[in-house]
């Protein structure tokens, strides 16, 4: 059994990872997701090819490093931002918030999300999601009567990034604009939290 602390990453690592990941961003900016490629961010980084497989591995792995990234961002908004998304807000405004600004969050990043999954790779399922966990927290908080607050938070989790996946899977010239799917898909959340806490 291993003692103390695991070991970080070196200063080094860290410091290449970041500016991969910031290469990665300006890319993303200037010429789409479909332009990325491991050469083309090594040479834009200014860092070997080998350094790049090392840390990412595949393509898919430099976008769901930056969606990593981002969901870390958007975490800490949601732990320690001002209200009504962070705390100090009442409970119920909170999950409106919080369905809200998930669906702007899931929005914006639809073509990473696209981008990192891995072609003929399985889908990611079985632990309780960070929205899932949340989620029933602030159910507790309001004190919603249901028989089973955890079944309830898994619907409202599928209810909240099920659409959204369904979006992600639709051609991109055959989708709306995200504008219009964030509005009503955000009413439709608000809709349903404030009938369930009735």
């Amino acid at each position: 059994m291993p003692f103390g602390k695991p070991r970080g990453e070196r200063a080094d690592a860290v410091r290449n990872r970041e500016r991969l990941l910031g290469a990665a961003r300006e890319m993303i900016a200037e010429h789409g997701v479909e332009k990325v490629t491991m050469d083309g961010l090594a040479e834009r980084a200014g860092l070997g090819k080998g350094t790049v497989f090392r840390r990412f591995g595949t393509r898919a792995g430099i976008f769901r490093a930056l969606l990593d990234a981002d969901e870390r961002h958007f975490q800490e908004r949601v732990l320690s931002g001002p209200p009504p998304l962070g705390p100090g807000a009442d409970p119920v405004e909170r999950l409106v918030a919080y369905g809200r600004a998930r669906i702007a969050f899931l929005l914006d990043h639809h073509a990473i999300a696209r981008a990192s999954i891995e072609r003929g790779g399985p889908v990611a399922a079985g632990e309780p999601s960070v929205s899932q966990l949340h989620i029933r927290m602030l159910l507790g908080r309001a004190q919603v009567r249901m028989p089973s607050l955890n079944g309830l938070s898994i619907q409202l989790t599928a209810a909240l990034e099920g659409p959204l996946l369904l979006y992600l899977s639709t051609p991109e010239a055959d989708a709306p604009p995200a504008q219009e799917v964030g509005g009503f898909l955000g009413d439709s959340w608000q809709a349903l939290i404030e009938r369930i806490v009735r």
